[in-house]
């Protein structure tokens, strides 16, 4: 049996700010490990791509799992009936969003006889049948992009959904409202408090405003063409916002905690209500984590699949403490119990 069901890409557009109009800030800069320097772009080959440290060795903490903890077994599409709430109030963006942030770009799927889905291979099943997803993938950055948001601001949910329709793997500072760290970290390497705000170790690049950071990944990893949904202008910024309805407030204040020496990693992607409410927990303590896309059609599933013999999101890795675990709301109370002061 075969259907094929395909999305096409759209352009995107180019949204209007809700902000005072101002030119796009964009300076020709590395990041660096101290707030205070600015390296070259031809100094980003020395530095580390993916597990940066935050604290020196003077001032670290030594990080361990809450006593007696258990990672817990994996349910599948099950939540969790104190959470029934958190995750309806977080669905609602796909609404609003109209699935923005769910698909990779160019992404397909065909529904496929069993046989010809090898043994070990990850596949979607539906009813009983078979589903291979496919997308087509841009360009990809040897070094993770750099991007410093929070969640409750349209214009960072709008740099997140490209983030997820490019597939993209990043580095996120967050930065809650009276955060201590990566808010004046911002104003120090751009010269105001703004966000999102992004850097791209790569290039070079770091620039303020979400629609020219949108144009810049789409030309720069994706086919240049930006998706319908982030092309709306004052539409787009309005949806977005729109988008957090359900979950006003979360994801927006600084909750005072232990900053990690390593940065977590998480397998999210956007459209996710699930990963949604694992973000939040990550941005109101402030801690850096390195995001692994896997929006559908994401190779990347594959990858986790193999990984952890079981694919679901959000999945969390932290390097701090060794711990994996699937479950959004317990990866939440494990962050908690972790890393808030």
């Amino acid at each position: 049996m075969v259907g094929v069901l395909n999305i096409p890409k759209l352009p995107l557009f180019s949204p209007l700010s809700l902000r005072k109009p101002s030119r796009p800030f964009i300076s020709v800069k590395a990041s660096s490990e101290s707030s205070d320097s600015q390296a070259s772009p031809a100094s980003t080959s020395t530095k580390e791509e993916q597990k940066p440290s935050f604290a020196s060795s003077s001032t670290a903490t030594t990080f361990a799992p809450p006593p007696n903890f258990k990672p817990p077994e994996p349910k599948r599409f099950t939540v969790r009936p104190d959470k029934t709430w958190d995750i309806l109030g977080a669905s609602l963006a796909l609404f609003f969003r109209l699935g923005t942030g769910v698909f990779v770009s160019g992404y397909s799927a065909s529904f496929v006889s069993e046989n010809e889905i090898p043994p070990g291979q990850y596949c979607l099943e539906v009813g009983g049948s078979r589903v291979k997803e496919t997308s087509k993938i841009g360009p990809r950055p040897e070094k993770p992009i750099e991007i410093y948001e929070f969640e409750g601001c349209p214009f960072c949910r709008k740099v997140r959904e490209i983030v997820a329709v490019l597939d993209l793997d990043v580095l996120f500072y967050p930065c809650p409202k009276n955060g201590p760290n990566f808010r004046p970290k911002v104003t120090q390497m751009g010269g105001k408090q703004q966000f999102p705000y992004m850097v791209d170790p790569n290039t070079g690049v770091a620039m303020y405003e979400s629609d020219e950071i949108i144009k810049y990944l789409v030309g720069k990893y994706g086919d240049g063409s930006v998706p319908f949904m982030l092309s709306l202008g004052l539409l787009t910024t309005l949806t977005a916002g729109f988008a957090m309805i359900g979950r006003m407030g979360k994801g927006s204040s600084y909750t005072p905690s232990k900053l990690p020496p390593k940065p977590l990693e998480i397998w999210s992607y956007e459209g996710s209500p699930f990963c949604k409410i694992v973000r939040e927990v990550l941005v109101e303590l402030e801690l850096p984590h390195f995001q692994r896309s896997c929006a559908r059609g994401s190779p990347k599933r594959q990858i986790l699949y193999e990984k952890a013999g079981h694919f679901q999101v959000p999945y969390l890795e932290d390097p701090n403490t060794g711990v994996q675990m699937f479950e959004s709301a317990e990866i939440a109370e494990y962050l908690r119990a972790t890393y808030a002061q």
